[in-house]
């Protein structure tokens, strides 16, 4: 769930630790302390009486000093911060309730110790599956840790790792290639694990900013930006969907292989080896760049076994870079823009056909996804609830076996040549609500965008689809868009985008324009083109009761030059104003959306969802 979302359901004391660690990087003059000055300019009482999508672009422009805050939190070594934050950054569980929560840490805390019990045993077996050199790894690491930790001790002072020993703990570890898991057991095989109460815990978490918690409903809530943050933090460059999606693609005795690197049990089966593997917290960097290839594989090998992968596995087509390590970078962005993407591929309506449809076809399915993802309701399939975890319907997809997707692909009259799940996502698109998801990206011609979200359309043709989707969002508003009374009203001069006939020859008129740049400036051209459609309006005795103007945004300039037009009775609604006008209006009392409410010079959207949700 997106920050401002969360923000939007608490009240001001649950915000407050997290919004005092804001205030206080912004005291120590952050990077982007000039773009947060201009956030805050139009509040007298600072970021507390901001709104809460102001709060949220604060956070993003202060996600680098909060980063620093969260090490910082590391050198305190009891507090036991590795393994919650690695509780809360999983896949599904960035809302949970506090009994859920409790579970899953004790349960973490047990599954903890019986691995540092088996570690143990296999340091002192010579017959464990452990080679020699591996073994020698670990004993290195676990003497360096040892020394970082009880010299202290030595001298008579508190039990501390301070901020220059852990980064060279850090960097030993990753010289040894040991994955975050291997790391674990042996930092808390040197500190003994105490099982905290979850209320300390959860106050901890707090007071750090990494949670919220719900007093009314009793549940944690973490943002989805936050989550990304926190992978940072814990060196876990992807979230665990996408490196799954990726290590399904490896072949295995490639998977045998990363397994005997990191001490997993070969004896378990395919599946059950790639989710230790994801576990075990390996490094997905390291991963492309030695464990995927075969023992003596050349630099050139190597990029086009990682070209292959990207290209015929991913779907990913000219990966950027021309360095090993470059192309991995690539990758790395290509899935964080994909994560950050609202957008769901296909429409929510195909979304929950394909989540109804699958259920019936795999009754198992439900349990299967709430155990991976560790959800606490009964009932996991349904969109908007998904959508809330960011699961979406490419990461259901990628769970199912492969027999089951053919099966349910025979079933369900979806194409069978080609790859299985682009075949199933495109039978479930939906295009039209496809399109109107994507209304925003057709306003800016993001091409990209629009291809990454499963829409592949010519850039000659944006200009028309977007007016097209405008239509739509005003038949959908309830008004009579009226094509024919604009056809005879058009001249070959004039030629009005959208009609809206309010009946007794009152009309709205609409303009729709599009604008790969940000901030649509261009008012003294579209005035003269609006004054022409005004005029003929006029000139056929209709009374225009409005003249509205649709662009992705407006620029400062284009506002004031409108606001000094004294001549047309103009206003300007971006479209993500629009759409969210459309959404809001869908589950108002009313039929017919009240034209009044476009009284403004720039719509202001949130009265207007007031408005509506009274």
């Amino acid at each position: 769930m997106k920050l401002e979302k969360i923000l939007d359901k608490l009240g001001s004391i649950e915000k407050n630790s997290f919004i005092k660690i804001i205030d206080n990087i912004i005291t120590k003059n952050p990077k982007n302390g000039k773009e947060i000055d201009k956030i805050l300019s139009s509040s007298d009482k600072g970021l507390k009486s901001v709104d809460n999508q102001n709060i949220s672009n604060v956070f993003a422009l202060t996600s680098n000093e909060f980063q620093e805050h969260i090490k910082c939190e590391f050198q305190e070594i009891t507090s036991q911060l590795d393994i919650l934050i690695d509780i809360i950054i999983r896949d599904g569980n960035c809302i949970m309730k506090q009994d859920w929560f409790s579970r899953l840490y004790e349960t973490e805390i047990k599954n903890l110790k019986a691995k540092i019990k088996g570690l143990n045993s296999d340091f002192d077996n010579d017959k464990s599956e452990l080679s020699a050199i591996r073994k020698r790894d670990y004993r290195i690491y676990k003497s360096c840790l040892q020394t970082a930790y009880q010299n202290d001790i030595a001298n008579n002072r508190d039990a501390k790792i301070t901020s220059d020993e852990l980064s060279i703990i850090i960097t030993l570890s990753k010289e040894l290639g040991l994955s975050q898991e291997e790391v674990k057991l042996i930092n808390y095989s040197i500190l003994p694990i105490k099982k905290i109460d979850i209320q300390e815990v959860i106050k901890g978490l707090k007071n750090i900013g990494v949670i919220f918690f719900s007093n009314k409903e009793n549940t944690i809530y973490v943002a989805d930006e936050m989550v990304r943050l926190l992978r940072k933090v814990r060196k876990k460059e992807i979230a665990t969907k996408f490196y799954r999606r990726t290590l399904k693609l490896l072949r295995e005795p490639i998977i045998n292989q990363i397994g005997r690197e990191h001490n997993i049990d070969r004896k378990l089966s395919y599946a059950q080896k790639i989710e230790e593997i994801i576990k075990e917290g390996v490094s997905f960097n390291n991963l492309l760049l030695e464990d995927i290839y075969k023992p003596g594989s050349t630099l050139t090998e190597k990029k086009k076994t990682l070209n292959e992968l990207c290209e015929k596995g991913l779907n990913i087509s000219n990966l950027k870079g021309s360095t090993l390590g470059d192309k991995i970078n690539s990758l790395v962005e290509h899935f964080e823009n994909v994560e950050r993407d609202e957008k769901v591929g296909i429409s929510l309506d195909g979304f929950d056909k394909l989540l109804s449809e699958l259920n019936q076809s795999l009754p198992k399915l439900n349990k299967q996804i709430k155990d991976q993802f560790e959800l606490q309701d009964e009932f996991v399939l349904k969109a908007d609830f998904l959508l809330d975890y960011n699961i979406k319907p490419r990461d259901i997809l990628d769970l199912i076996l492969k027999e089951d997707l053919t099966s349910f692909i025979k079933d369900n009259g979806v194409k069978q040549r080609g790859d299985d799940i682009l075949n199933i996502l495109e039978h479930y698109k939906d295009v039209e609500n496809l399109y109107l998801e994507n209304y925003e990206n057709v306003a800016y011609r993001n091409l990209n965008l629009l291809k990454e979200n499963g829409i592949t359309v010519k850039e000659s043709e944006l200009g028309i689809k977007f007016e097209d989707l405008t239509k739509i969002i005003f038949q959908g508003l309830g008004f009579n868009v009226d094509d024919t009374f604009k056809n005879n009203l058009n001249t070959k001069k004039d030629m009005i985008d959208i009609l809206l006939n309010l009946e007794n020859n009152e009309i709205i008129i609409v303009e729709c324009k599009t604008s790969k740049e940000k901030g649509y400036n261009k008012f003294s051209s579209v005035s003269r083109q609006l004054k022409s459609y005004q005029n003929l309006a006029l000139k056929n005795n209709f009374r225009i009761v409005k003249i509205l103007l649709v662009a992705p945004e407006f620029s400062d300039d284009f506002v004031t030059d409108c606001e000094m037009d004294t001549e047309m009775n103009l206003s300007l609604i971006t479209a993500s104003t629009l759409s969210n006008i459309l959404e809001a209006f869908k589950t108002s009392k009313y039929n017919e959306f009240p034209h009044v409410l476009f009284r403004d010079i720039v719509i202001n959207e949130e009265r207007i969802l007031k408005a509506l949700s009274k």
